[in-house]
């Protein structure tokens, strides 16, 4: 079987691809269908998220496991976690840059005799040069006059002999 993928970046213009991989491939090789249909060398750390209708941001599916209580998902074959109940997954591509992509699954469908799987069968739109800015929802939500929970007309004044 083969997975139809529509992947979007997550930026103000419309930037997507639309990618068919085998149902049997890997995280692994899922990350690397993404990152060269997207342009990117593919080289930096990478993770897949669970994500709901909403796209609210789930459990991490890493593709290299930094706790060791964690497991990688690089070797985890596609069908094993993608299915009519989990059909969506937010991606994050490079840690210091956060590039952003939502990664829906549209179609499930029959091989094609002679075609190469993973296979970029649609683009739309051109990858910016800088990843966005990410506006994280504490910073878009806070109220500054709630920023703080110290009232400077109640404190006290500071003694430094105090801590030696």
């Amino acid at each position: 079987m083969i997975l139809r993928f529509r992947i979007i970046l997550d930026v103000k213009e419309d930037v997507l691809r639309d990618i068919e991989i085998e149902d049997s491939a890997t995280f692994e090789d899922l990350h690397h269908a993404i990152t060269q249909a997207f342009g990117f060398l593919g080289n930096e750390m990478a993770s897949f998220y669970r994500s709901d209708e909403d796209w609210i941001q789930g459990e991490e599916l890493p593709l290299e496991a930094m706790d060791p209580s964690q497991e990688s998902c690089r070797d985890q074959v596609l069908n094993t976690v993608i299915s009519a109940s989990q059909h969506q997954l937010i991606y994050v591509y490079d840690f210091l840059n956060l590039w952003t992509f939502f990664v829906e699954l549209m179609e499930v469908g029959e091989q094609i005799t002679g075609t190469t799987y993973p296979n970029l069968i649609h683009a739309q739109g051109e990858v910016p040069e800088e990843a966005p800015e990410k506006l994280f929802q504490s910073e878009d939500t806070l109220n500054p006059a709630e920023a703080s929970e110290f009232d400077e007309d109640d404190s006290e004044e500071y003694d430094e002999s105090s801590f030696y």
